[in-house]
């Protein structure tokens, strides 16, 4: 018993030898934290009037203006969706982008028609979004909804199914928009491409909400419903900028709108065929203004109807449009063009009834005509308000917070913004 007792005290000694001659572990080191560039995100709420950030929904847009810049933008002519859309990223006014209208005709495509489902990039190709120039300057970039990120601008679609598209520039990452995919999954989507690899992380990103503008359609601009769509947008960019904070990863982000809202009503129509027989003309868009072709043979009949006063309608020829619209030098621009007031809206026929209760198209100077913008983060000071400026200013910017070199031949720059930019590269 005693040799076993010298033994296990033998062994014991030896173990607590050998623990004191074995350091203890290292502590863990800590990860390291990845030193992110910032990202420029271009944000689009369709329909977004800029007093709607007065009705007490929007926090985190007011939280992004308090902290940076923001303003009443003037919208280009016409004030519609993809025309605009197609400036914001152009820099050049609908006249010289070729998309002059939400639907048009091109007499090179005789028979054929240009909607808002057309991606086919022969309607797309005069002018270069700021998505191509990035890309052909090595720069990634993503779209998460965009009129006009789909296409392969320069490229050239086949005639015969499935229509191949030969040639042509896209964004690395896009998706085709799906109006059922709701705010939370767009945002989603783009912080899913912001957590990627940086060889693969898009340094540009676009991203659209169509929610407040179909609402403004449906119910009117001073609807509560309307409100609540502004709130639901708003509460899916404080989804964004949460997201974006918790990956450490710093943002430029430039909100826009495309236009603003007016309301309107079937007490205010204006019936086309009262206005000229519809035997003289062939009608191409009736909204809040009116695009039209003569029938041949018929031209001096239309004129006599058309070009003389109306009540809330005025009428020119194409080479008439006043020059402060930028309009009507682009051969899309049919013949013949009406515009509305303020609030008034042309239909096909007296019998035609209208259910929307706001509607957009008008002068583009019209205040309710009237586009959202704030641009916050990194690169940008806080100046409060800016005086109001055309929305062909944005593409500039947004140039200048990816590093771009100035393009030349825009309609618009970036003068409106020297003095709240902290980091102005590609000069």
């Amino acid at each position: 018993m005693a040799s076993i007792r010298l033994l296990l005290a033998a062994l014991l000694a030896v173990g607590a030898s050998a623990c004191a001659a074995v350091p203890p572990p290292a502590p863990l080191a800590q990860a390291s934290v990845e030193a992110r560039a910032p990202v420029t995100i271009l944000v689009s709420i369709d329909g977004f009037r800029p007093d709607y950030l007065d009705r007490g929904v929007t926090p985190n847009l007011t939280a992004l203006a308090s902290t940076g810049v923001r303003a009443a933008m003037r919208p280009s002519f016409p004030s519609k969706t993809f025309p605009n859309h197609w400036t914001l990223v152009t820099g050049l006014r609908p006249d010289r982008t070729g998309i002059v209208a939400n639907k048009m005709e091109d007499s090179q495509r005789p028979g054929e028609v240009f909607d808002m489902q057309t991606d086919d990039p022969f309607w797309w190709s005069e002018a270069e979004p700021v998505w191509v120039t990035a890309e052909k300057a090595g720069i990634r970039t993503a779209t998460m909804f965009w009129p006009g990120s789909n296409v392969a601008v320069g490229g050239i679609r086949a005639k015969e199914w499935p229509n191949d598209i030969t040639g042509g520039t896209r964004p690395e990452d896009w998706q085709q928009f799906n109006i059922q995919v709701n705010g939370t999954q767009r945002v989603n989507a783009v912080l899913d491409w912001l957590r990627r690899p940086a060889s693969i992380r898009p340094q540009f990103v676009t991203l659209y909400f169509d929610t407040v503008d179909t609402a403004g359609h449906h119910f009117g601009p001073g609807d509560a419903r309307t409100t609540a769509a502004v709130g639901e947008v708003d509460a899916a960019i404080g989804q964004l900028v949460r997201g974006l904070a918790g990956m450490g990863q710093p943002a430029n982000l430039v909100v826009v709108a495309d236009h603003g809202m007016a309301e309107t009503s079937q007490d205010r129509t204006i019936p086309i065929d009262r206005i000229a027989d519809p035997a003289d003309y062939r009608l191409i868009e009736a909204t809040t203004y009116v695009s039209l072709a003569a029938v041949p043979g018929h031209e001096a009949a239309l004129e006599a109807s058309l070009l003389k006063p109306h009540d809330h309608l005025t009428c020119w020829r194409k080479a008439d449009i006043p020059a402060r619209f930028h309009y009507g030098t682009n051969p899309r621009v049919p013949p013949y063009f009406c515009l509305a007031d303020t609030g008034w809206v042309v239909v096909k026929t007296a019998s035609a009834r209208m259910s929307d209760r706001g509607n957009h198209g008008y002068d583009n100077m019209a205040p309710e005509m009237a586009a959202l913008f704030i641009a916050s983060g990194p690169a940008i000071r806080a100046a409060g308000t800016l005086p109001s400026f055309d929305n062909v200013d944005v593409a500039p910017l947004v140039s200048d917070l990816i590093g771009l070199p100035r393009a030349t031949g825009l309609d618009g720059d970036d003068t409106s913004f020297q003095g709240i930019l902290i980091r102005n590269r590609g000069k």
